[in-house]
């Protein structure tokens, strides 16, 4: 796919509130939401190369999962060695310890489990200090994801014979925003780590594709 300057520009616009948001910029008190955009982001570029590629008949599980390794795993090791290193001037023993388990963690992409158990409270400000690698909980989210749509999308193309999966999305995506809104009032952090109530974001990329 060639480059789009103007979601690489989109993607900005949604990352600066997030980071205003955590440095507790009260006119951004709501800057959370440019991780939803993200997903939605993220979704749309996603679906839109997996559809090219079955469009062309050269879709390969083996070259998509490259791709996304070459893409991520360089920038997440040096943001993970530089963490920890840091962390180890900067932390307390059990602090460290906790980055210590977000690590092993992020390995294979699982760190928003463990912070649904022990990161309740996102929005406690002061809490996020001691767990410097909590903002991987959106990246487990997303490769989470992309562990299983390609996968869902093939099946569909080979089983269905059908040549346009929106029906697929479609249902997928309502299930998830169901699910979203159940566990909003029965566990709102399951709400905001895991996949399952988070995929409609991405999903809805993915219709946008």
């Amino acid at each position: 796919m060639k480059y789009r300057p103007d979601v690489d520009g989109l993607r900005a616009l949604a990352v600066v509130p997030v980071v205003l948001f955590h440095a507790d910029v009260q006119a951004f008190s709501g800057g959370f939401v440019g991780v939803d955009v993200f997903l939605v982001i993220s979704g749309y570029l996603i679906t839109r190369l997996l559809l090219a590629d079955f469009a062309e008949n050269r879709f390969s599980l083996r070259h998509f999962y490259t791709r996304r390794v070459r893409r991520i795993f360089p920038a997440l090791l040096a943001m993970v060695l530089v963490t920890l290193v840091a962390g180890f001037f900067l932390l307390l023993p059990g602090e460290l310890r906790e980055a210590g388990r977000a690590t092993e963690k992020i390995a294979y992409f699982f760190s928003n489990h463990l912070f649904w158990h022990t990161q309740n409270d996102y929005w406690q400000q002061n809490a996020l200090a001691t767990q410097p690698l909590l903002h991987t909980w959106s990246l487990a989210v997303e490769e989470q994801f992309y562990l299983i749509i390609p996968a869902l999308l093939a099946l569909w193309y080979w089983k269905a014979r059908a040549r346009n999966p929106l029906a697929l999305l479609l249902m997928l995506a309502i299930a998830s925003a169901a699910c979203s809104l159940w566990l909003m009032a029965r566990d709102p952090a399951a709400a905001f780590y895991t996949l399952p109530p988070r995929a409609w974001e991405l999903l809805l990329g993915g219709l946008l594709a």
